[in-house]
């Protein structure tokens, strides 16, 4: 890769590309954790984050959509939401995309995007005399 910057021209070399499989996301539970263990003994838990946005139209109409984000955490970490997260509650978490693929019981073959929990961060909010205090309490991955 060569390119010009005032005057100078400059070479970069790869060795090798480096890639980065990062989400950061906050929204609130869809639905309560359904957690369940593996056949060889690893919890899992599922569940759904709302993301919502906002934005004004050509015309300044007010626009709004939301969008729902499937969760997986693993283990320990899976065990925690399974205990303290239920429907409606705040979370900040970051973590990776995967994809997989599956027949469903008519023999069709699926894909599904997931978000694979690295660390979540459980979210307060407590307004006291007009003033919201917003807390984050984190809660990492344990391999």
């Amino acid at each position: 890769m060569s390119g010009r910057y005032h005057g100078v021209t400059y070479f970069l070399t790869f060795s090798f590309m480096r890639s980065v499989n990062k989400v950061v996301m906050m929204g609130h539970l869809a639905n309560d954790p359904e957690v369940k263990a593996t056949k060889n003994g690893h919890a899992m838990a599922k569940f759904n984050i709302a993301t919502n946005r906002d934005w004004k139209g050509s015309e300044g109409e007010r626009h709004e959509s939301t969008d729902f984000h499937r969760i997986v955490a693993w283990k320990k970490l899976a065990e925690i939401c399974g205990q303290y997260l239920k429907k409606g509650a705040g979370v900040y978490l970051e973590g990776r995309l995967t994809n997989r693929h599956y027949q469903d019981k008519e023999g069709v073959e699926r894909s599904l995007t997931e978000i694979v929990a690295d660390t979540i961060n459980f979210i307060t909010l407590k307004k006291t005399n007009n003033v919201e205090e917003v807390n984050l309490v984190e809660v990492p991955a344990t391999t």
